[in-house]
């Protein structure tokens, strides 16, 4: 455990200016929690012997639907096949390159994965019905974003940086190609992970004070505004420190909700799972 002090500053790196908790409950859990920041530069290092695995160990420790098991993980470290997802990748955003990805020793990519889930009903002589319906979709999206969350905790507790790779969803039929995806299977999300580079550390980004987010007994549809400024603030000093370009967080919010240029390709993701066998009823 860190120092009183040092409890506060990293309240005042979470949340900046705005209002903060004064009752946290200081476990070495929670103060990891609240350290995590998305790193984005890395040593060209290998991970340490057994980091994988006890990432993996974690993933499969977190909650999981009816004990389905419906994920998976691809783990690539081999440079060149790395290279080529960064660049299939990188054509679907304004950049040539996505760096991270480059410089991580390993990618790792989060399936949501229900082709177990087919093979093993239709071996039984079953029809897989149910796997047809959105539910299941969405099921195996949360399992796997929950193991992941996991699996990056564990990276992060062994001084490992971790960030998340929404943009393979640009790519995922292309992706899933690459890797070899079977049908019932879909990219979530990608995942950087590696040794963080302390000459180009990146600092911890605010979020919203927890009344913006935290509703007691009755959702509150305008309580949000009342610390939107303050918010605002806590993000334009954020973005100052770290040589970003300034914009509100107001403006990032309209530009994802109104922009298909955010999209990157993601505007196809139905076409794609489809293909893949998800009907989505």
């Amino acid at each position: 455990m860190t120092s009183h002090d040092d409890q506060i500053a990293l309240l005042q790196q979470r949340y900046g200016s705005q209002t903060k908790p004064n009752n946290i409950h200081w476990t070495p859990q929670v103060e990891a929690m609240l350290s995590h920041r998305s790193v984005r530069t890395f040593l060209s290092k290998p991970l340490p012997e057994g980091a994988l695995e006890t990432m993996i160990a974690a993933a499969q420790s977190a909650s999981n639907s009816s004990a389905l098991n419906q994920w998976s993980l691809v783990a690539v470290t081999d440079s060149e096949l790395k290279q080529k997802i960064s660049n299939t990748v990188a054509l679907t955003v304004p950049t040539d390159r996505i760096p991270w990805i480059e410089e991580a020793p390993v990618l790792l990519l989060w399936v949501a994965d229900l082709s177990r889930s087919e093979k093993i009903t239709k071996e039984q002589g079953g029809d897989p019905i149910v796997l047809d319906y959105l539910d299941s979709f969405l099921m195996a999206s949360i399992d796997t974003s929950l193991a992941a969350q996991n699996a990056s905790l564990a990276a992060e507790s062994m001084r490992l940086g971790v960030v998340f790779l929404g943009v393979m969803r640009n790519a995922a039929e292309e992706i899933a190609k690459i890797v070899n995806l079977p049908s019932y299977s879909f990219i979530t999300f990608g995942m950087a992970v590696g040794h963080p580079d302390p000459s180009r550390f990146s600092s911890i980004r605010p979020r919203p004070a927890q009344p913006m987010v935290l509703h007691h007994n009755y959702y509150q549809s305008n309580e949000f505004t009342s610390y939107l400024e303050k918010y605002e603030e806590s993000l334009f000093d954020f973005r100052v420190k770290q040589g970003m370009k300034i914009k509100t967080w107001q403006e990032a919010v309209y530009s994802a909700a109104t922009s298909m240029k955010y999209m990157g390709g993601r505007e196809k993701l139905r076409q794609t799972v489809t293909k893949k066998g998800f009907k989505l009823l």
